[in-house]
């Protein structure tokens, strides 16, 4: 997205900033509402997290989900660092909350990077309240851009909504490149919206949202210690407030908030580390939900078949055994397999030679689809991955050297 086309969303200022932590690029950002905001956040699900992810949930816990802010480094995760590192997560909301004129649980603290490494504190206290004094009305583009370790590009998305009557906007960031396939989050994303709503329908709406986006995208299989979404409405656009799907215009800000979060998670999926190619996983045919999903899943993390779509070649026998493998229920017979496109396999046997070159030459695009219809249902699902290449070997054989 171009940044001249993410919207001022009323109410919402952000900045980024290099404050040390990283040797010259924006390694700080700071997101802030200029009067209370209902929040929602979804986390990661690993047993190994961060400290800020500890922060953020008990902020959610204490702060009746209502919130101002979130301040995020990038450089440094603060994951496996004790007690120093729940002090140092608390430090920064407090410093955050004091450039704010707000409380400190109404701060959420995220941290990506290096796992294992101290923060450097008296860096973040002085480039804190830099940043508080950097905000301004367009600067998501600028906090997108300090949030970023491996991404090649930041990551933004908007959309607009009619609720009730009112005009109401969101816009969205995201980080994310390797490490990633997320177990109800994704990396690091942040959505804020002018739209009136209440904490406990924001809470319901998110969970529904990221189980068809952030939770359909896969990099390389491995879920962050760090994952974090969160979600700010300030209710600036003065609509009715939602507080239920039954709420006028409920349904329509939901679209909205998963236009944006499908489009970060599409980005973020584009983006994996060493990527060359978007992949859209489509299954369809399946007995149940979750087979169709534990098939898209098989395929969008193969390594045969990431290898292979990184090379442009069309084999399709690779798709049907991780599927297989899977131990999904499928008709051999019945099944059809698509590339790009074309069909490469169906009624038991591949389509042909002509059909092989087709696919080959459609290989070749930097968005591919694979589509594998098992014919023994009527579910679906779809999940978004990237190609593996060359060069995801050689940034995480170097990542800490």
């Amino acid at each position: 997205m171009k940044e001249s086309r993410l919207p001022v969303v009323a109410g919402f200022r952000a900045s980024g900033i290099h404050c040390g932590i990283k040797d010259a690029s924006p390694d700080l950002a700071l997101i802030a509402s200029d009067v209370e905001a209902s929040v929602a956040g979804v986390f990661t699900r690993s047993s190994v997290v961060g400290a800020p992810v500890e922060l953020c949930r008990e902020h959610l816990r204490s702060g009746g989900g209502r919130a101002r802010a979130v301040v995020v480094n990038s450089g440094i995760s603060n994951v496996a660092m004790g007690e120093r590192g729940r002090r140092d997560a608390a430090r920064m909301a407090e410093l955050a909350a004091g450039a704010l004129g707000c409380r400190p649980r109404e701060v959420f603290v995220a941290s990506t990077g290096v796992i294992g490494e101290s923060l450097p504190m008296a860096r973040l206290r002085e480039g804190i309240p830099r940043a508080a004094e950097a905000l301004h009305a367009r600067g998501l583009p600028d906090a997108a851009e300090a949030i970023r370790t491996t991404d090649t590009f930041p990551k933004l998305a908007c959309s607009r909504a009619r609720v009730a009557g009112k005009a109401v906007r969101l816009a969205g960031i995201a980080k994310g490149s390797g490490m990633v396939e997320p177990n109800m989050a994704t990396m690091l994303s942040f959505l804020v919206s002018d739209a009136a709503v209440s904490p406990a329908f924001l809470r319901a709406l998110l969970r529904r949202v990221a189980t068809t986006t952030y939770n359909r995208l896969t990099v390389d299989g491995e879920t962050s210690t760090s994952d974090s979404v969160l979600i700010f409405c300030n209710g600036l656009a003065g609509n009715a407030r939602l507080t239920s799907v039954r709420s006028p215009g409920a349904e329509r800000f939901e679209r909205a908030v998963h236009e944006v979060a499908e489009g970060l998670a599409k980005q973020l999926a584009r983006d994996g580390e060493g990527a060359t190619k978007l992949i859209t996983v489509d299954v369809t045919g399946a007995r149940s939900p979750a087979q169709a999903e534990s098939a898209a899943r098989r395929i969008a993390n193969s390594l045969l078949v990431k290898t292979a779509v990184f090379g442009g070649d069309p084999n399709w026998g690779r798709i049907l055994q991780t599927a297989g493998a899977a131990r999904v229920a499928l008709d051999m017979e019945r099944a059809v397999v698509k590339l790009a496109g074309v069909t490469v396999f169906r009624r038991g046997r591949p389509a042909g030679a002509a059909a092989r070159r087709r696919a080959e030459q459609r290989l070749a695009g930097d968005e591919v689809s694979i589509e594998l219809d098992l014919a023994a249902g009527r579910c679906s699902a779809r999940v978004w991955t990237c190609d593996l290449s060359y060069d995801y070997v050689r940034i995480n054989a170097e990542y800490t050297t």
